[in-house]
């Protein structure tokens, strides 16, 4: 009887042996299993997948169809918008001009005849973001000394209101910055325009930035 024990014991310990290789082999083979998103996380993503791919397929049009494209910039701007709950004049996509040295709004709309920033300003935080090629989240924007002539602008969603929250990022291409992405809050007071911008937006906005040099070199001309 007791090596009949003994035979069933090892038996069974080989089994679960064997059993625990299994599962570690799958393991390995498969890789740690990724928490379950919630469906409104898996659907946002999937909207700034297909943003981003909708971009790329602008720049790599240019020279096909370069009126549609740039016609689209409108509308990339109101999908960002989207994408980050803002209005969408409160997107604002500039251009470099290297010719004049300036920048100019290509998107939102309103904007596009109202003026220039030059790039030597110094309370200009799109120019700053030009010279220094640095991204920055400001959540008290309205505290802090900066140029105001096109917060009085009126717009389609927006009433002269002031910018209380602001992400500036430069747009890269090849290496050189060619323009601005500045997405903002605007309202009558800092507590009442929207909640503070996280890092998780800024790294939506340099996302977006990516596939926009191309476009925004493209069509922001000299």
């Amino acid at each position: 009887m007791e090596g009949t024990d003994d035979g069933e014991t090892c038996c069974e310990e080989e089994r679960e042996w064997g059993t625990w290789r299994e599962r570690k082999w799958r393991f390995s083979k498969a890789g740690p299993r990724s928490p379950l998103k919630p469906d409104g996380e898996r659907n946002r993503n999937t909207m700034a997948s297909s943003l981003l791919s909708e971009l790329e397929q602008m720049a790599a049009a240019l020279g096909q169809e370069g009126a549609t494209v740039e016609n689209s910039l409108l509308e990339v701007g109101a999908k960002i918008a989207k994408e980050l709950g803002v209005n969408t004049d409160e997107v604002a996509i500039l251009a470099v001009s290297t010719r004049w040295r300036h920048l100019h709004f290509l998107v939102p709309q309103p904007l596009k005849n109202v003026g220039f920033i030059p790039l030597t300003s110094n309370s200009a935080l799109a120019a700053r973001t030009v010279r220094e090629s640095r991204p920055e989240i400001n959540n008290n924007f309205s505290g802090v000394r900066h140029a105001t002539v096109f917060e009085g602008v009126r717009t389609a969603t927006t009433s002269g209101e002031s910018i209380h929250k602001i992400i500036s990022a430069p747009i890269l291409y090849e290496g050189k910055v060619v323009g601005v992405m500045q997405i903002s809050r605007k309202g009558t007071s800092k507590e009442t325009c929207g909640p503070d911008f996280t890092a998780e937006d800024l790294g939506k906005v340099l996302a977006y930035c990516r596939p926009l040099g191309r476009l925004v070199q493209h069509f922001g001309g000299e």
